[in-house]
C-alpha cells in the first residue's frame, strides 16, 4: 500500500494500492476496518454519535445509524477537515421515522476531527452521529475510499 502526499503539506493524498472494496465500522469496539475483500487494509479508532448505543431512528437523537449503506458524497471543504458521506437514510430508515411521526434526519459523514478550538477529542463520542477520525486519518481514509463503496455499520 502506498500513500503519498500530492502536493507539499496538502490534505489530499494519493493512494495507489489495493481497492478498498469495504468499510467496516464496529460501534462496541469503536473501530473502523478498510478492507480489500478479506484483507483489512487499514484500521482506525474511532468516536460516534454522542449517544451511540443502538441504531439511529430519527434527526438528533445523536446516534450513529447501524446496517448496509454506501458511501455516496465526498466534502472537500468540511467543517471537519474532510469528509465522505454515508447515504443515510434508506428506504427503511425513512419508513422507521415516519412511523414515529419524525424526521430520520441526514447528512452522516465519516469526518476528521472537531474544528479548531472544540473541547471535544476526536477519539470521544461527540458527533450527531458521523464517524470521526484524526484529521492525518481522515486523509488516508479520502484517498483511499471511493464514492460507491459499501459500509456496513455494525452494533
Amino acid at each position: 500500500m502506498a500513500l503519498g502526499l500530492s502536493a507539499c503539506s496538502s490534505k489530499f493524498k494519493t493512494y495507489n494500492g489495493p481497492e478498498v472494496t469495504q468499510v467496516v465500522v464496529d460501534k462496541s469496539d469503536r473501530k473502523m476496518y478498510l478492507l480489500h475483500h478479506r484483507e483489512v487494509l487499514k484500521s482506525y479508532r474511532i468516536g460516534l454519535g454522542f449517544a451511540p448505543e443502538g441504531d439511529k431512528q430519527i434527526e438528533g437523537d445523536g446516534k450513529t445509524p447501524e446496517g448496509l449503506y454506501f458511501i455516496d458524497r465526498r466534502n472537500p471543504n468540511s467543517r471537519f477537515h474532510l469528509s465522505i458521506g454515508i447515504s443515510y437514510p434508506n428506504e427503511a430508515d425513512i419508513a422507521e421515522a415516519i412511523a414515529l411521526g419524525k424526521s430520520p434526519g441526514g447528512d452522516i459523514f465519516i469526518h476528521g476531527g472537531p474544528p479548531k478550538g472544540a473541547r471535544f477529542s476526536p477519539r470521544s463520542d461527540w458527533t450527531w452521529g458521523c464517524i470521526a477520525v484524526k484529521d492525518r486519518e481522515m486523509e488516508d481514509v479520502y484517498a483511499m475510499v471511493r464514492d460507491g463503496t459499501p459500509i456496513l455499520i455494525q452494533p
